[in-house]
């Protein structure tokens, strides 16, 4: 075993090596790690020398000090003949004062065709996830891709994100097994069309973590849950990684469907590609200030998928939403139980449709909900968004979603019907626009049902118009209220649990997104 210091604090030619800029975030790259030739591991078929398999190890190991770059390379050259890279890591977790960073590391792999922007070179992250890791032809660790194992530079990528004042001590030991390569599997997809019911309402979930990520939970179980929640369609979302997408095939049905995607996990905030082609990678390595994000938000549209910011009003490191919503098909407004930085996005929300009306743009941005579950005890489908498409597949899902034909619901206990009608007949539901004369009465209706003791609250560009008594213990009742588009220019409606005390409004059953009225 060799061990090499690549602490960067020191100065000394091993340690730092080049502070570079890729078009994104400033990277570090370190001095570069090397095994024997292969020659002298191998013959030319790739069988180690003598027949037996063997090993070889290098443990590397420096301190990243406070205000590290995002990511911090770590050149390893591979030579001929290697079966299998293994990668462990570990770092020290100093105690800090009540309200400090402490130390936290993610890492992943990038392969002999780089590192640049755009993730060619990407065989895999896990985040801080794990704590080791192998990459093989024929197999590898959840969030690394399976693949051949070719001779040239491969890179160690280490992610400080968050870096204590004490600094970040950190060792990383990178074994490579040397033999011959088994081939690699053709990866299958889930079908991107279940058994619906035409034109239907459509319960989904689509930010779920499985253990290809920072989840615990396999495909399998994730499915399952799935199916026992209610809903008919879920969308893949791991952090950083598009290694599960060949691990769904065999969890979709004519009772699910199941679309692929990512959480874009960047240190802005972070975004859901919802329904992408299968084996779609989409980077994360920049930031705001990068002007970067429009470029992959484009890609992953020619991927076919949806952008979607999650959580923007998140109080965890990095979560919070910095690169604005002009790139947006849709935000995601309500995410897992709900909680007051979900009640500060609802209104965020809120303000993006008196702004649209106000301009007198008719483009606006709808609102979805997702679970974000990743372990036990996270309940799957709490929320989930309900949509109106034309089949259960994943573009009219997509179409229904783009559209704003849809509500969320906290449970698949929670139904509604909501409506706007005018003085001749005409009708719009949610998501539509009502085209009526500035001073002609409108009609709104919400049925409910599965809501118990629940208030709905009609919200318009005004506020907050109508408020109900309180749905029976029942759960089902229906209201209505009229008005006209002068008075307000949309109306949507919340379903809202009974409070404790206080004007303080109670916790989300369900909303919708808005109906507009007027011409």
């Amino acid at each position: 075993m060799c061990e090499d210091d690549h602490g960067i604090e020191s100065f000394d030619g091993i340690g730092r090596r080049a502070l570079f800029v890729t078009g994104a975030a400033a990277a570090l790259t370190l001095g570069s790690v090397t095994f024997a030739s292969g020659s002298e591991a191998a013959d030319g078929s790739g069988t180690p020398a003598g027949g037996t398999s063997r090993t070889e190890t290098r443990t590397v190991s420096g301190t990243l000090p406070t205000g590290s770059p995002d990511f911090v390379y770590l050149p390893v050259e591979i030579p001929r003949g290697v079966r299998e890279i293994h990668v462990a890591y570990t770092y020290e977790k100093p105690s800090v004062p009540a309200g400090t960073a402490g130390n936290a590391l993610d890492i992943g792999l990038f392969d002999e065709r780089g590192t640049a922007l755009g993730g060619e070179g990407f065989r895999g992250w896990s985040g801080g996830a794990r704590t080791e890791f192998s990459v093989r032809a024929d197999d590898a660790t959840p969030g690394y891709i399976p693949g051949r194992i070719r001779p040239g530079t491969w890179h160690i990528a280490l992610g400080p994100y968050t870096v204590a004042p004490q600094g970040l001590p950190y060792e990383v030991t990178i074994t490579l097994t040397y033999g011959e390569q088994d081939a690699t599997p053709v990866p299958t997809y889930p079908p991107s069309r279940a058994k619906g019911r035409g034109r239907a309402w459509y319960r989904g979930d689509c930010h779920l973590h499985s253990w290809y990520s920072d989840g615990r939970r396999t495909p399998a179980e994730v499915a399952a849950l799935a199916r026992a929640a209610g809903l008919d369609f879920i969308n893949t979302s791991d952090h950083n990684t598009h290694s599960s997408h060949a691990h769904w095939a065999d969890q979709a049905g004519d009772d699910l469907l199941i679309m692929l995607g990512e959480e874009i996990t960047t240190r802005n905030g972070h975004v859901v590609a919802l329904g992408t082609d299968p084996g779609t990678f989409v980077d994360w390595r920049y930031r705001a200030r990068d002007n970067r994000f429009g470029r992959f938000a484009r890609q992953i549209r020619r991927a076919g998928g949806l952008v979607v910011p999650a959580h923007p009003h998140a109080t965890c490191v990095g979560c919070g939403w910095k690169f604005g919503f002009g790139e947006a098909d849709a935000v995601e407004v309500w995410n897992g139980p709900y909680t007051p930085d979900d009640e500060v996005t609802l209104a965020d929300w809120d303000n993006t449709l008196v702004a649209a009306v106000r301009s007198g743009s008719l483009s606006w941005l709808p609102a979805m909900g997702n679970s974000d579950a990743h372990r036990d005890p996270d309940p799957v489908g709490t929320p989930q968004t309900v949509v109106l498409a034309d089949d259960l597949t994943r573009e009219a899902i997509q179409e229904g979603l783009r559209a704003g034909r849809s509500y969320v619901a906290e449970s698949k206990l929670v139904s509604l019907s909501f409506s706007a009608t005018g003085p001749k007949g005409e009708h719009a539901g949610i998501g539509e626009r009502l085209r009526v004369a500035p001073d002609a009465p409108v009609t709104v209706s919400l049925e409910a049902t599965g809501a118990p003791r629940c208030t709905v609250r009609l919200v318009t560009d005004q506020g907050v118009l109508f408020t109900s008594a309180p749905l029976p213990v029942s759960g089902s009742g229906t209201v209505e209220w009229n008005t006209t588009a002068q008075y307000a220019a949309y109306v949507r409606a919340e379903l809202r649990h009974e409070t404790a005390a206080g004007p303080v409004p109670g916790a989300l059953a369900a909303f919708t997104n808005p109906i507009f009225l007027g011409t």
